[in-house]
C-alpha cells in the first residue's frame, strides 16, 4: 500500500478520475489528497465503512471531494 498521501489517493480515485487527477500539477494532487485525509477523518459513515471495506470508504471519501471541486 502507497504511503504518499497523494499516490493513496490516486488509488482510490476511479480510473477515468486517476488519469485525470494525475495529470494535474502536483501542488494540486497535493491539495486534493489532504481534502481526502479530512473527508476520511471526519465522517463518520466512513468510519463505519472503513471497518468493512478500507478500500470502499477512500473510494467513496475520494469521490465526495472530486464531486466537491469546480
Amino acid at each position: 500500500m502507497p504511503m504518499d498521501p497523494v499516490e493513496r489517493f490516486l488509488t482510490a480515485l476511479d480510473p477515468h478520475h486517476r488519469d485525470v487527477v494525475g495529470n494535474r500539477p502536483r501542488e494540486e494532487q497535493e491539495r486534493l489528497a489532504a481534502a481526502w485525509e479530512r473527508e476520511l477523518e471526519a465522517d463518520t459513515e466512513l468510519d463505519s465503512l472503513d471497518e468493512l471495506s478500507p478500500s470502499a470508504a477512500e473510494a467513496e471519501a475520494a469521490r465526495r471531494v472530486l464531486d466537491r471541486e469546480p
